[in-house]
């Protein structure tokens, strides 16, 4: 099993900056990918970023150009980092970590953007 943790959401005015943090602790070195997704009220979940172990990373459109993933192995720890911020991008932001038979998610951290 693999428990993830967020931290770094909140209110924000648009054109900030925040930063995400997702820590893996348990069996977290079967972790093959790591990334985020949110959720907006009203809509379905959707694909944010996503860096996999050999530290490629992924975008959704939506973003590019204004988030960066990173990724910490020894810490076992990935960060978004969020600049530029828009209120479309206001939506609870969930930690997602792939294992070898298991997807996982952290409980979610809102982040608010005002205008």
């Amino acid at each position: 099993q693999v428990q993830l943790v967020e931290s770094g959401g909140g209110l924000v005015q648009a054109g900030g900056s925040l930063r995400l943090s997702c820590a893996a602790s348990g069996q977290s070195f079967n972790i093959k990918a790591m990334g985020w997704y949110r959720q907006a009220p009203g809509k379905q979940r959707e694909f944010v970023a996503n860096v996999i172990r050999d530290g490629i990373t992924n975008y959704a459109d939506s973003v590019k150009g204004r988030f960066t993933i990173s990724r910490d192995n020894a810490k076992n720890t990935v960060y978004l980092q969020m600049n530029s911020l828009k209120p479309e991008d206001t939506a609870v932001y969930y930690c997602n970590a792939l294992g070898n038979f298991n997807i996982y998610w952290g409980q979610g951290t809102q982040v608010t953007v005002s205008t």
